[in-house]
């Protein structure tokens, strides 16, 4: 029988050598270029919470390769720019369902999430969403799958 899913986490990695972190992941080399070089990247995962850096919302269907049906009406979503805890790297990533502007200010904490970016009869696309902890949010995660992502 199995349990409870993890929680879902962004994956980047660690260079062995500085201790840079980078998301999305990075597999060739350390992109510090105050490096000394000759360690490895190790895959890690992030932290799972983070302060609201900004944010705002899209109103309008972004060009490919996003990933959505043309035929189905547009919904504007928030985005949201999240200064991770530990890393102290900002990522962006949407807000997830339910997630208005009004619920969000500079310096909130949220959690990331896994969401649904579309879905067809044949492909589910998945993606990393954020949502408020606390009173404006659900705390508790709800994603089930690790990410690979970057940036430093």
């Amino acid at each position: 029988m199995a349990g409870p899913a993890p929680p879902f986490r962004l994956l980047g990695t660690r260079c062995t050598a500085c201790a840079a972190v980078f998301f999305p992941r990075e597999d060739s080399a350390c992109r510090n270029p105050h490096c000394a070089g000759g360690g490895d990247l190790a895959e890690v995962p992030l932290s799972p919470r983070g302060r609201v850096w900004s944010y705002t919302d899209g109103r309008y269907r972004p060009p490919a390769p996003y990933v959505s049906d043309p035929a189905e009406p547009w919904e504007p979503y928030v985005l949201i720019a999240v200064e991770l805890e530990a890393e102290g790297m900002v990522v962006l990533g949407q807000g997830a369902p339910g997630v208005r502007l009004a619920d969000l200010t500079v310096g909130a904490e949220v959690e990331v999430v896994g969401g649904v970016l579309n879905e067809d009869a044949e492909t589910t696309w998945l993606t990393w969403q954020f949502r408020p902890v606390g009173p404006a949010g659900r705390a508790g995660s709800t994603g089930s799958a690790e990410r690979s992502g970057g940036g430093s």
